[in-house]
Parts: C-alpha cells; sequence; structure tokens
C-alpha cells in the first residue's frame, strides 16, 4: 500500500482495495456526523480531522484499521477496547472482524467535547 503523502482524504481513500475504501469511507462519515464543524485534513500522511487541532486519525494497513483518539480517547474508552490491540493513541481494529463503528461515533464525540471544553478554558 502506497504511503506517499497524499493531497486530500479522497486521495488517501483512492489508494486502497474497494472492500477497505468502503470501511474508510464509512469511517469518515461516522466522524463527520458526530464532528460536523471538523475540517479534513491530511496530517502525519493520515486522514485528520481537525477542530482547533487534531481531532482524530484513521489509516489503513494491511491487516487492520488504525484509529487515534489521542491518549484520553483510548483511556476513557478501555473497558470497551479489551478485544482490540490498543497503545497510548491508538486502536486497531483487525480488517477480519466488523469495524464497531457505533464505538468510533462515541469516542469521536468524546474527542469533541474534550476539545470545545480545552478551547473554552483557554479563553
Amino acid at each position: 500500500m502506497d504511503r506517499t503523502t497524499s493531497k486530500n482524504i479522497d486521495e488517501y481513500i483512492g489508494r486502497y482495495p474497494e472492500k477497505v475504501q468502503a470501511i474508510l469511507q464509512r469511517i469518515r462519515a461516522t466522524i463527520k456526523k458526530v464532528a460536523p464543524d471538523a475540517t479534513e485534513a491530511i496530517s502525519y500522511q493520515i486522514p485528520t480531522f481537525k477542530l482547533g487541532g487534531n481531532l482524530v486519525h484513521f489509516a489503513a494497513f494491511t491487516n487492520h484499521i488504525s484509529f487515534f483518539p489521542a491518549s484520553s480517547g483510548v483511556a476513557k474508552f478501555s473497558k470497551e477496547l479489551e478485544a482490540y490491540e490498543t497503545s497510548k493513541g491508538t486502536i486497531r481494529f483487525p480488517l477480519d472482524k466488523p469495524i464497531p463503528y457505533g464505538l468510533i461515533s462515541r469516542i469521536t464525540k468524546f474527542r469533541v467535547k474534550e476539545v470545545m471544553e480545552k478551547g473554552r478554558k483557554k479563553k
């Protein structure tokens, strides 16, 4: 899979097989629904949603999709994430198992709230 920098999320998604493209598009739509004010970008060479800073990222790999909701997002949902491989700020969803779009939605909602609260405290 090509790891060169894409100009936008459409170009990034277009580099993958159709099955993976469908998953990536659904993750993108899930995030957009929960965070309609977030802007799309490519950051760290992967799809990123920004809301006054990085909100969440996602990326495709050979055997999994990684979702990057910051360390706070992983920690907050640690019980629900026990079935998945995680690290400090990363969740890996295997491609041979159903993608938990509802969980992605809940984690993104949490991140939106967290980012908005941090923004208010800075003012």
